[in-house]
Order: structure tokens, then C-alpha cells, then sequence
């Protein structure tokens, strides 16, 4: 057997088999074994094997353990036959006081018989009895699954080992071990992402689904040229980074943990198991609490679809086929035309879903409303936009986010008032802060958006526009029937110009019609479909434009759609970079629930608007309606269908 050419068809015992020869064919495991999975080998001293353990059932994502093999087991049943963890993997490394000082192709001279305690201290050898040996899911094993759908695999291609990085993101400690994440990062073309994310969530023993997918600088990772295990791996035109959790993880725990000797595969030289890499997680190791809970429902409803929600920093994101379903319903219940504006030719697929799944990753979000149709009235302002901006700003709120209004100085006092009216009545959970934008000096939107003017340093990460008045091409601000309203306009338009130049600041916009600032996406289509478009267009686009019958309707819709990610396991997993956090109580899902908008709620909130004298946008009523449509039946059915999209409406309605 050992006089064969070609090892790549060998089956996992004949490459074991070689391997314990040493035939120097075999080093870099990836690409071997092809449908079966690998193995992270760890082996330290018994008094830390507990606490070791632990940190793999706390960081399931990238220490998935296999299993724990007992004191001085040199066997590993569950995993393979015929094995002898001394010799069976290609290259080991040693750690002598928690740093690897050397590798060596065996650990037969290291892990010996019982010996006097004096032979062992001279020779800084260990006795087996008092090692322990861990296993844990490697990336490799899904290696084989993807070149078999066609998806390539770079770092084989490129006959290298997989590049590894060390980030910025902790895993939560245990004991004496403490340590980043560590990723491996594998080259995917656009196009392939979903059967790339697909494949491996469905193994979630080999880390499952990737905990990022774009800018590698979001993880910390300065430059993907010099990885920190591994080799560099070329990318292609077209390809994306993709990012793995990895077990090289566990290395960086041995090196805070200072263990006198122990133990590891060195990077990209895994253990061959003869477990096929299409089995079930749930019999690979008993208890399974040694993988990721989030990740073992594979349902085919609970699969990640994978949505790119930035350019600049590029950055994708994943949820579940369920959650993008539900999304997809609400943003169909939005579309309604009930006043008959012709706004179904606005309509642009998945602006919703993508504007839910960006703000879902925010951490700090502005949002900007008022529109001053009734330039007649004192106020002049209309019933639509409010009371959606306040739903997002509600749900945002109990997410953790930071929240900021954004108002003309004309408005300020009104908003103010109304703003605490929401809270006395419970409406809003906490006061929001409410600021001004007047356009002072050349430099004043940077000024304002970034802190001390450094574009590197944004105040805000996203720009919410809901029924706000928007530019047109002649720099004036026009309502529906053509009306220059520039004079109660404060310059908010500013502001999403300047972020298309900043990194890291996505913009979203909400609207009806056409002149809303953010419908600069879409002003051809405006000035060609929308009646007085030539003249109402707005020229500002913004990133995302989600159209609705009603503003406010939109409004409602991100802040159900936020609720649904939020409780989508595939989606918090990626979004907290696989980092398994505390479950989801039913008390946290509770307080989501009821900051959610509810018939009751969004009543009450109408109402005050119509104590400050804020009237119906199309017809100018002082009454409880928007853009003519009173709110029962319409508004009120609006907000049940929309409930009812996002769960049980027995649950969710107040």
C-alpha cells in the first residue's frame, strides 16, 4: 500500500496507515480523505481537562468536541479503529510551558509508559496515564462536500494549507484558558456563497456555517497575505473571504494557559476519522452538548440564506429560509396600494429583508423624519412617518442599539413633547435623543456624522429616512401636488450625501411616493411613472428603499422584521460571529414582544399627533387617519396582517 501514487482515493485507515510510517507523501491533510471528517487533536495533563472541556461546551462553534478520550487512552472507538494517537497524525506540535517549541512526526518518545517521576522530570517527558486526549471538529471535513458540488475549494487547488487568523473576537474564558477566536478563511465566488453556507451548516461537527463572510478587517484581520497558521491563499476575480471558526482556536487557549507540556496536530495536519462527513452530529459524541445547539435543528426551513447588506465595508449576512420567508410576507403586506398611487411600480424585491438584515447589525442607527406637506397649517407636518419612526426606534431599543432622531429646528419642540407623550404612555420604552441638522458650513455633515469630523470614525453606522421630504434635481423640496416647501426644510439630505463617502454608514430610506429623500434610487422610475415626477423626483438615493402603501407601514414592518432575525437561530449565530451567547429567555422574548407596534399602540400614538395639530397627508383632515385612510379599518388591519406574518397573533396582540 505504501508504494500507491495516488493517496488521495485512499480511504482514512489506509492514509492512517501510512501516516504511522511516516511516508512523506502525507503532511497537509486537506484535500485527503474526501467525504470524511477530520479531527483538531488536542492532548494535555488530566488536572485540566475539566476545565478544557468546559471552554469546548462554552465556544461549541469553534471547539466542536468529538470527544474526550479517558486518562492515558491511546484509542479513540467512536471516531476510529486501529488507532494510536501517538503516531497516527502527520506532524505534531509540542508545548512546553503553554508556547510550541518544536514539531515532531511522533509522540512516542513524549508520551511513554509509567516511568519514576525522576526520569521523567529529566527528560521533560510525560507519562500517558496522566494525559488526556481531545477531539474536535476541523474544517476540512466539509472540504469534500463542497467540491463535490462544484464549489472550489482554493487552498487545495493551490495545493496549501488553509489560511488561519487570529481576531479580535474573545471566546468566553474558563479557568486558565483564555483566548480569541481563531478563523480559517477559504476563498468562495460570489455566485456559490449559498451552497458553500448551505453544505456547511448542515456539518455543524465540522464548525458549521461560516461566522463571517467580507471584510476581513471586521474581524480584526489587517491583511489576508500574512495569516497567522497556515498558508496565504490566493484569491481568484470574483471569489469572496469566507470565514470558518477554527480549532486552531484551542492552540491560542494552550498558550494562555501556560501548561507544562501538552500536545497538538500541528495546523492543517488533522487526525483522519472513519466518520462519513454526512453523519448525524447526534451520534458522533454523547452527550452532544459538545456542539453548537444553535446549529444541530437541521431542518431544512432553519438553513442560512445569504444576503450581501454592504459594499463599503464589504459584508453579508445570513438567516434562515423561514425568516426570509416571513420577511418576504411582510414586505408583500406593505406593498398594498389602497390609495390607488400606483406605487406597486416602486416596488423593488427584498428592500425590506436587506434593510431588516443590515440594521440587525447595527449599533448605532439615526432616524430622520417629517414631511411638511400642509405648508399652509401651523404645523405644517403630516400623520405619516412619525409613528413608523417611532416603531423602529421602539424595537431597536430593546435589540440593544443606539437610537438618535433626527428633526427640522422648526419641529424641535413639537417632536420633543411628542416624544415624551410616548414614553409617559408606554408607548416608546425610553426617551429618545432628538437633534437638528442646519447645513452650518461646507464640512458640517462630516462634522455631524463622524466623531471630530473623521470619516474612520462614524457616529452612526445607519441613516433611517422615513417619509422625509427629499432634494429634487433643482435643489428645491416639493410636496406631492408640486408646491416648493424648501422653506421648512432643514437640509437632512446632507447627511446621506456625505455617507456615501463614508465607510461604514449604510443608508435606508421609507416612502410612498417619489419625492422622499432616498428615492434617488429610483428617480427614473419616479420621473417616468409618478404623476408631476419630472418635477418631485428626488435626486438623493439611499442604499436601500423599502416602498409601502403607507410609510408608516414600513416603519412597522422593520420593526416585526428585526423581531423575526432576532429569534432566528442562524441568524444570531452569524451575527454574534458564532460566539454562543445566553439563551433566549421567555422573558427576552416578552419585552421583544411587546415593543413591538400593536393596534393599541400605534392608536395612541395617531392620537397624540392629532393634539399637536398634525394632519393627514393627502387630505389635510385633522383626524385619525394617514394619507386619507382612517385608521379602522385600515391601518388597524394593516398592523394585525403584519402581527400575524411575524407570529402567533394571539401572542403578539396587546
Amino acid at each position: 500500500m505504501s508504494k500507491l501514487a495516488n493517496v488521495d482515493s485512499l480511504s482514512p485507515a489506509e492514509l492512517r496507515m501510512l501516516i504511522r510510517q511516516e511516508d512523506p507523501r502525507i503532511r497537509i491533510t486537506s484535500g485527503l480523505a474526501n467525504g470524511y471528517q477530520q479531527a483538531c487533536v488536542i492532548i494535555l495533563p488530566k488536572n485540566l481537562a475539566n476545565d478544557f472541556e468546559e471552554l469546548c461546551h462554552k465556544n461549541p462553534t469553534p471547539l466542536p468536541l468529538l470527544h474526550r478520550s479517558q486518562p492515558g487512552e491511546t484509542l479513540c472507538l467512536p471516531l476510529a479503529k486501529n488507532v494510536d494517537i501517538r503516531t497516527d497524525i502527520s506532524l505534531y506540535s509540542v508545548y512546553d510551558e503553554g508556547r510550541p517549541v518544536k514539531t515532531v512526526s511522533n509522540l512516542k518518545s513524549y508520551l511513554t509508559q509509567t516511568r519514576s517521576t525522576s526520569e521523567q522530570q529529566a527528560e521533560h517527558h510525560g507519562s500517558l496515564s496522566d494525559m488526556v486526549c481531545f477531539y474536535l471538529g476541523c474544517s476540512f471535513g466539509f472540504e469534500g462536500r463542497l467540491k463535490r458540488a462544484g464549489v472550489p475549494v482554493r487552498n487545495v487547488e493551490q495545493g496549501k494549507k488553509v489560511s488561519m487568523f487570529k481576531t479580535t473576537v474573545s471566546c468566553f474564558p474558563v479557568g486558565a484558558f483564555r483566548c480569541p477566536l481563531v478563523v480559517s478563511m477559504r476563498p468562495i465566488p460570489a455566485g456559490m456563497l449559498d451552497a458553500a453556507v448551505e453544505i456547511t451548516h448542515l456539518n455543524p461537527a465540522a464548525h458549521g456555517a461560516p461566522v463571517h463572510i467580507g471584510d476581513p478587517a471586521l474581524l480584526g484581520i489587517q491583511d489576508l497575505s500574512r495569516p497567522d497558521y497556515g498558508d496565504p491563499v490566493e484569491m481568484q476575480p470574483g471569489d469572496v473571504p469566507v470565514f470558518w471558526a477554527c480549532g486552531v482556536t484551542a492552540m491560542e487557549a494552550l498558550l494562555s494557559s501556560k501548561v507544562s507540556l501538552a500536545f497538538t496536530h500541528s495546523p492543517g495536519c488533522m487526525f483522519l476519522t472513519d466518520i462519513p462527513d454526512s453523519t448525524p452530529t447526534s451520534i458522533l459524541s454523547p452527550p452532544t452538548r459538545g456542539v453548537d445547539p444553535l446549529i444541530t435543528d437541521l431542518s431544512p426551513e432553519l438553513i442560512p440564506l445569504c444576503f450581501q447588506i454592504s459594499h463599503n465595508p464589504l459584508l453579508y449576512s445570513l438567516a434562515s429560509k423561514r425568516a426570509v420567508t416571513k420577511i418576504r410576507q411582510l414586505e408583500s403586506t406593505i406593498g398594498q396600494d389602497p390609495g390607488q398611487r400606483g406605487i406597486r411600480a416602486l416596488f423593488v424585491q427584498d428592500e425590506l429583508l436587506l434593510s431588516c438584515l443590515a440594521l440587525s447589525h447595527a449599533t448605532s442607527v439615526a432616524i430622520a423624519t417629517g414631511f411638511p406637506t400642509h405648508f399652509q397649517h401651523s404645523p405644517p407636518d403630516e400623520t405619516d412617518g412619525r409613528p413608523g419612526a417611532i416603531a423602529m426606534a421602539t424595537m431597536l431599543l430593546s435589540l440593544g442599539k443606539q437610537v438618535t432622531m433626527i428633526t427640522d429646528r422648526r419641529a424641535l419642540d413639537m417632536n420633543q413633547a411628542i416624544i415624551d407623550e410616548a414614553v409617559s404612555s408606554g408607548v416608546l420604552k425610553t426617551a429618545i435623543p432628538l437633534v437638528t441638522f442646519e447645513g452650518s458650513g461646507p464640512d458640517s455633515a462630516l462634522l455631524f456624522l463622524c466623531h471630530h469630523g473623521d470619516p474612520s470614525k462614524p457616529r452612526y453606522d445607519h441613516l433611517v429616512a422615513i417619509q422625509r421630504n427629499g432634494l429634487a434635481a433643482d435643489g428645491n423640496y416639493y410636496n406631492t401636488r408640486g408646491i416648493n416647501i424648501k422653506h421648512l426644510v432643514d437640509p437632512i439630505d446632507d447627511l446621506f450625501v456625505a455617507a456615501k463617502d463614508i465607510a461604514g454608514i449604510t443608508t435606508i430610506r421609507i416612502s410612498d411616493g417619489g419625492n422622499e429623500l432616498g428615492m434617488g434610487k429610483l428617480k427614473e422610475q419616479v420621473k417616468a411613472l409618478m404623476p408631476r415626477g419630472g418635477l418631485i423626483a428626488c435626486d438623493v438615493p439611499a442604499d436601500y428603499a423599502i416602498t409601502a402603501g403607507v410609510s408608516n407601514w414600513g416603519g412597522y414592518a422593520v420593526a416585526c422584521g428585526l423581531f423575526l432575525l432576532h429569534t432566528c437561530p442562524s441568524h444570531q449565530r452569524y451575527r454574534n460571529r458564532g460566539q454562543r451567547l445566553e439563551p433566549i429567555t421567555p422573558q427576552i422574548i416578552q419585552d421583544w414582544t411587546a415593543n413591538l407596534p400593536s393596534v393599541d399602540k400605534e392608536e395612541s400614538i395617531l392620537s397624540v399627533l392629532v393634539k399637536y395639530g398634525i394632519r393627514s397627508g393627502k387630505t389635510g383632515h385633522l383626524d385619525m387617519e394617514v394619507d386619507g385612510l382612517t385608521f379602522h379599518p385600515t391601518h388597524s388591519d394593516i398592523i394585525t396582517r403584519l402581527l400575524g406574518v411575524t407570529g402567533d397573533s394571539t401572542t403578539l396582540k396587546r
